[in-house]
């Protein structure tokens, strides 16, 4: 009998419920800069800003992690250590094994193995279209593809569109999309004097989807 992946989520979270659990309020770090990961977190509740700081002493933001995610994943398989930062952007609930326990859960019991590589091809279907957005030449496009692919994963219907309900800051998404924080702020302010998206410190409201795909 095969099982969803639903059954199979259950399962890995049930493994980490073994755990322990954390609570972390907006604005804490859960993984702090150059330190060792303490163990593999899966996401309870809440949002999970994952990023590194360049060269220039600026976040560079790689990716929000939402509720039954695991991370740092890379770390978790391979034992890899990387100069990523994890920090909680909203109230955030988390279940944390050790690294070892997971490995053994995760090897001994195939719903989990098949549910944490439902993850990792997903963190690789989501860094492949960083890459791709990163093709666009202008800072309109890019930012456009940014929105649109963080609505796939953070959309909500509202009776003005689609919301992306997520509470990032301009230079987060400045930094996704290579640009500076001064011209993505105007590039947002002309496409909602256009009637586009909607803008709000805590979400933006995608109002004309096909509209926004057509400079694409």
């Amino acid at each position: 009998m095969v099982r969803s992946p639903n059954d199979r989520y259950q399962t890995l979270k049930e493994a980490f419920q073994r755990g322990r659990h954390l609570a972390f309020q907006k604005g804490e770090f859960i993984i702090r800069p150059g330190d060792t990961p303490p163990g593999v977190f899966l996401i309870e509740k809440g949002l999970v800003k994952a990023y590194d700081i360049t060269k220039y002493g600026e976040d560079n933001l790689l990716i929000v992690r939402h509720e039954d995610e695991v991370f740092p994943l890379i770390w978790a398989v391979t034992g890899q250590e990387r100069s990523v930062i994890y920090q909680a952007i909203v109230p955030t609930s988390l279940w944390r094994i050790s690294r070892k326990d997971f490995l053994a859960d995760v090897m001994e019991k195939p719903d989990n193995l098949s549910a944490v590589l439902d993850m990792t091809i997903e963190m690789y279907r989501l860094h492949s279209e960083r890459i791709i957005n990163l093709e666009y030449r202008s800072v309109r496009e890019r930012l456009i593809s940014f929105m649109l692919t963080m609505s796939t994963r953070f959309g909500k219907e509202h009776a003005d569109g689609m919301m992306i309900d997520l509470p990032l800051r301009q230079q987060d998404i400045a930094s996704s999309i290579n640009s500076s924080r001064e011209t993505t702020s105007r590039e947002l302010s002309l496409l909602e004097k256009k009637g586009l998206i909607k803008t709000n410190p805590q979400y933006v409201i995608l109002v004309d989807i096909e509209k926004l795909k057509s400079f694409l």
